[in-house]
């Protein structure tokens, strides 16, 4: 399964480690994904991955 937010889309990104001699080595960050069971309006659950900052956005909002 891709690492990325069902709700948001948020994905990996991609950067440099750049150290004091100014060597860059690429590196990739991946989010914060957590997986959440999710009820639907006919009753089922459905179990989602969900970015971190995403659920404390839902959570304030609801």
């Amino acid at each position: 399964m891709a690492r990325k937010c069902f709700i948001t889309g948020k994905g990996p990104m991609v950067g440099n480690n750049v150290s004091h001699a100014n060597n860059k080595n690429k590196k990739r960050s991946l989010p914060n994904l957590r997986s959440v069971k999710i009820k639907l309006d006919d009753g089922t659950s459905v179990r989602i991955k969900v970015a971190a900052s995403t659920l404390r956005t839902m959570k304030k909002k609801s």
